[in-house]
């Protein structure tokens, strides 16, 4: 019977060993301290450490730019050492292309920022996106639709509150296709001209609608046709939600050939881009091309969000 008791003590003293989480810190520490000392005298490891600084870049901070007003930051690199030895153990040479990364975060985030406007991503960073505000021009919607999601494309949608209202089987349409939906104000007024309390109506109201018929808080803000104050920039921010302008325009409305759109975006489309564009017949007609000469640039196609993360994207 004392036996039996004994067991039964060592059997749950063991028990709260294995389960206990400061032990099982105390003993992966361990773990992770012995393996530096293990390769202290492996040649590939030292290899691996004296060229990790070549290949590794520093995070880059948000900040507020002199033209293009609030720019996001974007992760560094940083050679992971044990997974490069890993890696590279089997043959016990150097192999860049066997280089394991980790991402680096920046100290300044965008959210950081005070309340700034956004007209690009990080120039750095291979993406752009479609910014489509949508108020009318419901004929060209599916057919856009339809061309994205051929291409696995992915837009963001600025919707009008009012348009919404009256329209909510195309608005979940459009998220339903995975596509991002932001807020385009209410009645599509000059928001440069509106008091700070018309100004959060707007928002406000759209906002409402717009969770209502497709269930998604919207986080972005892009005022019609572009026209803004500090005020407007504000109230946004007091609704935690960021101001989206655009980088490049395709002046979708004045009806132009495929041609000229394609050219006009195309000559001046770079990392970070926004593209603005409406459900024009216009820009239904360019759309499929417009993809994929971007594409063959070597630029992803994302969301604003997609954009606006410090995500670094691996070529």
């Amino acid at each position: 019977m004392k036996k039996a008791w004994i067991l039964l003590v060592i059997g749950l003293a063991a028990w709260i060993l294995v389960n206990n989480p400061i032990v099982n810190k105390y003993v992966a520490s361990i773990k992770q301290s012995e393996v530096p000392t293990i390769k202290q005298s492996d040649s590939l490891y030292q290899s691996i450490v004296k060229h990790a600084s070549t290949y590794e870049i520093p995070p880059s901070d948000a900040k507020i730019d002199r033209v293009w007003k609030a720019i996001p930051g974007y992760n560094g690199l940083k050679v992971d050492l044990t997974a490069s030895y890993k890696n590279m153990k089997s043959k016990g040479i150097f192999d860049e292309k066997k280089l394991v990364f980790t991402q680096t975060k920046p100290q300044v985030h965008l959210q950081d920022l005070p309340p700034s406007p956004i007209y690009k991503g990080h120039p750095e960073k291979p993406m752009v996106s479609f910014i489509i505000n949508v108020a009318w021009g419901n004929e060209y919607l599916s057919e856009m639709l339809a061309t994205l999601k051929r291409h696995h494309v992915s837009a963001s949608f600025f919707l009008e509150g009012n348009w919404v209202k009256q329209n909510p089987e195309l608005a979940k349409m459009i998220v339903s296709a995975g596509h991002e939906v932001g807020n385009h104000s209410y009645s599509h007024p000059d928001m440069k001209r509106l008091t700070a309390p018309l100004a959060r109506e707007q928002i406000t109201k759209t906002n409402e609608i717009i969770e209502a018929a497709t269930g998604v808080k919207c986080v972005w803000f892009a005022p019609p046709s572009g026209s803004y104050r500090d005020e407007t920039i504000k109230v946004a921010d007091e609704l935690n939600m960021l101001t989206v302008m655009w980088t490049v325009d395709t002046v979708d409305w004045k009806k132009p050939s495929p041609e000229v759109l394609i050219n006009r975006v195309m000559s001046k489309i770079d990392n970070g881009s926004m593209v603005l564009m409406h459900p024009t017949e216009s820009t239904a007609n360019s759309l499929d091309k417009l993809i994929t000469l971007i594409e063959q640039r070597n630029l992803k196609i994302g969301t604003v969000s997609e954009l606006m993360n410090e995500e670094r994207i691996q070529k």
